[in-house]
């Protein structure tokens, strides 16, 4: 392969991706050079295709302080995402004041849901709009500035709302995991969002697949002791499924 043409692969994977780590670049090009791969990322991103991280390379979409668009991340491990949100489903009562947070998983949650008797309030427009179908939930939107990478409000006037609310659940999505460090996501304001949900629900229940665990982000939401549940692919490690343990968290 030409070095063009493995250049213009690995953008496209990281692209694809929104952050890959170095060893998932060596298992896709097998037949080339860690020195070598080192230095086709080092070159792209002086070419501002890709922004190298330690440990691997981000998509110039999945920038410092944001986290990637939306519309990418929805089509990305879409069947483990719907697995996710099958399992999570099973954690909806009718009678429940329910706050579903933004992501591509908690929108899978969202059109997975089954109409009955619910309060949900939410802070992303595209789980609005799922839940639009639905007669006998009710939905209500929470305001403030919007946050075009993740559709969704944040801010200070969407934080001073969720102050006065209480829920009996919240579905959390998260950018990534790291051990010793916590769930954490590419955007402050909605990191500090995130936080500001967990403190205000009965029981907070994390969505998340596999491949977020050992990516942090940029800005720390909350610890693994915080949450109560994690609902994921199956996937996780054993050193996580322990951790939860542990920490007598319901692993799903």
């Amino acid at each position: 392969m030409a070095k063009a043409e493995r250049r213009e692969k690995i953008v496209e994977y990281i692209n694809s991706e929104g952050t890959v780590t170095f060893a998932q670049l060596k298992h896709m090009f097998p037949d080339v050079s860690e020195m070598t791969l080192r230095t086709d990322l080092k070159m792209l991103d002086q070419q501002r295709l890709i922004i190298r991280v330690h440990g691997g390379a981000k998509s110039v979409g999945f920038a410092v302080g944001t986290d990637d668009l939306l519309a990418r991340r929805v089509g990305r491990r879409s069947a483990e995402k719907n697995a996710i949100a099958q399992k999570a489903i099973e954690l909806v009562r009718p009678g429940h004041t329910i706050f579903i947070d933004s992501g591509s998983t908690t929108t899978a949650l969202a059109a997975a849901m089954e109409d009955m008797d619910l309060l949900v309030f939410t802070n992303s427009l595209t789980v609005a709009s799922e839940l639009s179908r639905l007669e006998r939930v009710k939905t209500f939107v929470i305001g403030g500035r919007l946050n075009r990478y993740s559709k969704s409000t944040i801010g200070a006037r969407a934080i001073e709302a969720v102050r006065s609310l209480t829920f009996d659940r919240v579905f959390l999505g998260i950018t990534g995991y790291q051990r010793g460090e916590g769930f954490s996501c590419g955007s402050d304001d909605e990191a500090v969002f995130k936080s500001k949900l967990v403190e205000r629900s009965h029981k907070c229940i994390v969505l998340m697949d596999s491949s977020k665990e050992g990516r942090p982000s940029t800005f720390r939401v909350c610890d693994l002791p915080s949450v109560d549940v994690v609902v994921s692919d199956g996937e996780l490690s054993n050193d996580f499924v322990a951790a939860c343990e542990d920490a007598d968290i319901r692993l799903l």
